[in-house]
């Protein structure tokens, strides 16, 4: 009896919850109408239930719950959901099921579950296991396990791992934000940027990037990789428009080539489709497979024509031997030369001629070109190397140093097998000079002249035509006492050292051998000697220095510098940081060497 009276008791004191909501479970009317149905929906920018297939509500507070096609307005977006919980007073919610979020036929997001801040208008949508909350704004589609979006900024973030995909790209990151209406995206941590172009390759690795879904431009703003076919770049600031290929780097970027060559400089700008770049501020090229390196403050390169181009203290540096080489000219130029010949071949109908194409790469470095090794100098106003034949020639006024040996002629031409002279060949007006000491210099000139070399010394020497010698030989005990001066058609000469071993003329000789201290100075010298000791490079920073006599000696021929043409107008590439932005200047056309009077 008492626990029956008991729960007689619970049961009169929950009465009127009960009968409350009692209230609820009422057959409802069709459809709701709009809550305000004559409001402005833009007015203030409100949320506004549209309908519901039913809603319960108590008296006494704004609380609603609503079940069946749920339908929200906030300005120009619409919330579905298969049901709600709905706080009027501060016009928040928990939406459930079938949640998406609408704006024009434009901006769509769809999730398992929301809920929306009305106060601060923030939307947190979630996706159930193994599905994944979505956001398509036109062909951009974002995908997360949690979105966060902001309506009052227009900005959507995640930060538990997300992938945003568009026509060219797919780009992953741990942390994200996106912004539909400027169609900008920000990527933290973990950033991969994969090329969706199945033609191509492109991946970029960093930390932070941002893009834009409409140019699909990405800038890099800290340590990046990025890797494609033709090779790797190292950058801490980019900017990479995916469409068009152009890259343009700063900061002392690093690009290094399939093919084993590197590059950094202030500023390097590399458009892919039109197949050339740039390289501005401090450029140094490594060619690992060369052992070489090039400094300059411009460089351009061709990559359709396999052609390149630099400037503003140049220096090349080759060290592949046991020295370095320091080579100076105002412009370095390299190109594709092309060499046609034609050639029997035999065939069934009968023996035919036919075309073939050689080719071989040429590198040229004009005006004003210096050298130094420790155990060779040159200058020159040109000098032009050859792949095919590996043949180094130095044209105008050309001079070489080794030791206490000078040559000159109208041209040097050096056979090099591995980077160390084989043979050198002046073909024009040929004169070799060693100093012995004070006023006296063993000298030798000839219409042509070949020195074959060893291990960088030369052993043999050639003279044919028009012989002209002036010797000093040394007697048993190392002492000088006479002077040889002497003509023929042929010279052959062999050295060890410093030291000439053997001397041997032909077919006729003409000379006399006069004591030194009866020697009149007329017999000290050739008629074409000059010793051109101020114009010696002496170190591998002086081959900048040109001196006057070397000037002047060019001049005399007709070597007066010339500036490059430049372009009338030229892009700008501004700095993702906003810095100053950097005009780019480049030659409107590489320079022929045989043009460069």
């Amino acid at each position: 009896m008492r626990r029956c009276s008991f729960f007689i008791l619970v049961m009169l004191l929950a009465l009127p919850s009960i009968v409350s909501w009692a209230e609820y479970r009422r057959p409802q009317a069709p459809p709701i109408q709009p809550t305000i149905p004559t409001a402005d929906r833009s007015a203030g920018n409100r949320v506004f239930l549209e309908r519901a297939d039913k809603l319960l509500k108590h008296p006494q507070d704004s609380f609603m719950i609503l079940v069946g096609d749920v339908v929200f307005t906030k300005g120009p977006m619409i919330m579905r959901c298969d049901s709600a919980h709905y706080f009027a007073e501060t016009e928040s919610m928990d939406a459930y099921g079938h949640v998406s979020m609408e704006q024009g036929d434009t901006l769509f997001v769809f999730a398992d579950e929301l809920n929306f801040d009305g106060v601060g208008e923030i939307a947190t949508l979630y996706a159930d296991f193994g599905k994944k909350v979505k956001l398509i704004n036109r062909d951009v589609k974002l995908e997360t396990d949690v979105f966060v979006y902001d309506l009052k900024y227009d900005l959507g973030y995640y930060e538990v791992g997300g992938m945003l995909t568009d026509p060219s790209n797919t780009l992953t990151s741990l942390y994200g934000e996106y912004t539909p209406s400027t169609k900008e995206a920000n990527f933290y941590t973990n950033v991969h940027l994969n090329s969706r172009n199945t033609t191509d390759t492109l991946d970029i690795y960093t930390d932070t990037l941002y893009y834009n879904t409409t140019t699909h431009v990405a800038e890099l703003l800290s340590p990046s990789t990025i890797i494609n076919e033709r090779g790797t770049v190292y950058t801490s600031l980019g900017v990479y428009d995916t469409d068009s290929n152009r890259t343009t780097l700063f900061d002392r970027s690093l690009v290094v080539t399939s093919s084993g060559q590197t590059l950094t400089a202030d500023t390097i700008y590399y458009d892919k489709n039109a197949g050339y770049g740039e390289a501005f501020g401090n450029m140094i090229l490594t060619d690992t497979a060369h052992n070489a390196e090039l400094h300059a403050s411009y460089g351009y390169y061709d990559e359709l024509a396999d052609s390149s181009f630099a400037t503003g203290r140049v220096r090349l540096i080759e060290y592949s031997g046991n020295d370095t080489l320091y080579a100076h000219g105002k412009y370095v130029q390299s190109f594709l030369h092309y060499d046609s010949t034609e050639v029997e071949a035999d065939t069934i109908a009968g023996t035919s001629a036919y075309t073939r194409i050689d080719t071989t790469h040429i590198a040229v470095m004009y005006p004003r070109v210096r050298f130094y090794r420790s155990d060779m100098q040159g200058v020159c106003d040109s000098m032009r190397f050859t792949e095919a034949d590996t043949m180094l020639r130095m044209y105008i006024n050309p001079v070489i140093w080794n030791e206490s040996q000078q040559v000159f002629g109208n041209i040097i031409e050096v056979h090099l097998n591995d980077s160390t002279i084989e043979q050198a060949t002046l073909p024009d007006q040929a004169f070799v000079t060693q100093h012995i000491e004070g006023d006296h210099f063993n000298q030798m000139s000839g219409k042509e002249m070949i020195a074959y070399f060893d291990n960088g010394e030369m052993r043999k020497l050639d003279i044919n035509g028009n012989v002209e010698i002036i010797m000093y030989p040394e007697e048993n005990d190392s002492t000088i006492n006479k002077i040889v001066n002497a003509e023929s058609s042929f010279l052959t000469a062999t050295f060890k050292g410093q030291t000439t071993e053997y001397i041997r003329t032909w077919p006729e000789t003409n000379g006399t051998a006069t004591p030194l201290f009866m020697a009149k100075k007329s017999l000290y010298f050739l008629p074409k000697f000059d010793w051109f000791e101020d114009m010696r490079p002496t170190s591998p920073d002086d081959i900048f220095v040109v001196p006057e006599a070397m000037e002047a000696r060019m001049i005399e021929s007709g070597r007066i510098p010339v500036e490059l043409p430049r372009r009338q107008s030229s892009p700008l590439h501004e700095r993702p940081d906003g810095l100053e932005p950097q005009q780019i200047e480049e030659p409107q056309a590489l320079p022929n060497e045989d043009n460069n009077e």
